[in-house]
């Protein structure tokens, strides 16, 4: 997962009470299945394998009173295994909710770590393990809490339906499978995401409940001039490196237009009353819907805030010439572009064939052909209302943000197909401190059993009888 790795600033300082601990024998199970799922090595050196993992998991389901009828197994290729499993309502009067987990993980190079990633350790009040955050953690709660019902004999009055993919981390072919070839079995009013939103957690305070309801899009570009070439001994203005270079400092000098959306401007306008003196202005400014080269220079400066603001391309790799002492026949340079939700491919080559143009350089796509924009979730009332009433019960008066992800999870794929997608994993996290994808990745224990209550509680809300 391409998580949001926010560098907010600190908020006002907040007193905020932590959640009530939750039940101990949960608690117990959901250590348990974390632990497994960590010691199920799913990354490249794995074989990108997810066949032990969704055993292992199929069996706790199984143990827990699921059948047969209930635990879906399938997948397009035998060695990445969704898992698809339905808490069935007996009396229906609403439509299904769907949970979101990914069991795949990045590489971690045993080398690099201080313990070993594919074994859980307990050190220091965390959990330390390759895809404790990114995205184990996720999946041990939905299947935690899907036992737990069971075992309580909860009656839903809408069927919860909990969905954990293969390979999120490479081609999100999982999720797309199951969408075009099993729609049926994933069909639902909205999806709750494990794989977005955080708890803001500053100086061990939670300072804000993130709720992702967007992602951008990822789509890149090939930028290409060409010349005939010639001796260096006569060198050109116009040479193919010197054209590459200008279109370059042109992409730079003329960002994308600040584009808010419904999330982006709920996020500008509440964060704005959380972040210091020194932001505030900036933030107060973009939802006010300000214009000109000072705005946009000062949001430049501000990475995180300009992400979330405008569409943004960047050059990633350049390659030119064939001799030291020849014209360069060739220069190219990748470009990576991640669009807004609301925007769209074509307005985003059009852009850059504009800059390109004059400077006789060429666009090509080579990666993005499965990306498609969709709209940001709406803040519809049903599902905030809940996610802030329980973010409230166990973190009292916390301020729940909307949030926009400058990567993107399996929720790209949903939302794209008509399904309105939360990221409220609930996990509180110090955004300057989130290892997920890197070294010795980690996530608190408390922040652990906290999330697990968080999403019992929540799910009990929206489906109580």
């Amino acid at each position: 997962m391409l998580r949001t790795v926010v560098i907010l600033a600190a908020a006002a300082a907040l007193l905020i009470g932590g959640p009530a601990i939750a039940d101990a024998e949960y608690d117990a199970l959901a250590r348990e299945i974390l632990a497994e799922l960590v010691a199920a090595n799913t990354a490249p050196s794995g074989g990108n394998d997810t066949r032990g993992a969704v055993a292992l998991l199929a069996e706790h389901l199984r143990d827990g009173g699921f059948d047969a009828a209930e635990i879906h197994v399938l997948g397009a290729a035998e060695t990445l295994p969704n898992l698809v499993v339905r808490l069935r309502s007996a009396a229906p009067r609403q439509r299904p909710i769907l949970m979101m987990a990914h069991i795949d993980v990045v590489e971690a190079l045993p080398e690099d770590w201080t313990v070993e990633p594919f074994v859980m350790t307990e050190r220091d009040g965390y959990y330390y393990g390759r895809g404790t955050t990114d995205n184990k953690a996720g999946a041990a709660i939905l299947v935690t809490n899907l036992i737990r019902f069971k075992r309580e004999g909860f009656q839903p009055n809408r069927d919860l339906v909990v969905m954990l993919t293969a390979d999120e981390e490479t081609t999100g072919d999982g999720v797309q499978w199951l969408l075009a070839e099993h729609r049926a079995l994933i069909e639902a009013e909205f999806a709750l995401n494990t794989d977005g939103g955080l708890i803001v957690l500053k100086d061990d305070e939670a300072r804000a409940f993130m709720m992702q309801t967007a992602e951008k899009v990822y789509v890149t570009y090939t930028l290409e001039a060409l010349d005939p070439g010639g001796h260096s001994s006569l060198p050109r203005a116009d040479s193919a490196i010197s054209r590459l270079a200008r279109m370059l400092v042109d992409l730079q000098d003329n960002p994308f237009p600040i584009d808010l959306s419904e999330t982006t401007r709920a996020f500008f306008k509440r964060w704005a009353g959380l972040a210091p003196p020194a932001e505030r202005e900036l933030l107060e400014a973009v939802v006010a819907g300000g214009t000109g080269p000072e705005l946009s220079a000062a949001l430049a400066r501000a990475p995180y805030y300009n992400a979330l603001a405008r569409t943004t391309c960047v050059a990633t790799q350049l390659s030119a010439g064939h001799a030291e002492n020849a014209l360069p026949q060739s220069a190219r340079a990748i470009v990576n572009c991640r669009v807004l939700p609301h925007s769209s491919l074509a307005v985003t080559r059009e852009r850059l064939e504009a800059l390109a143009g004059p400077h006789r350089v060429s666009v090509t796509q080579i990666a993005g052909d499965w990306a498609r924009t969709a709209p940001p979730s709406p803040l519809d009332a049903k599902v905030v209302g809940p996610v802030t009433a329980v973010a409230r019960e166990l973190w009292p008066d916390i301020p729940v943000i909307p949030e926009m992800s400058t990567g993107a999870t399996d929720g790209l794929f949903v939302r794209n197909a008509g399904i309105p997608v939360y990221g409220v994993s609930a996990i509180a996290e110090d955004p300057d401190d989130i290892r997920a994808h890197g070294q010795d990745e980690r996530i608190r224990i408390q922040s652990f059993r906290d999330a697990t209550e968080y999403w019992y509680r929540l799910v009990r809300h929206l489906a109580e009888p």
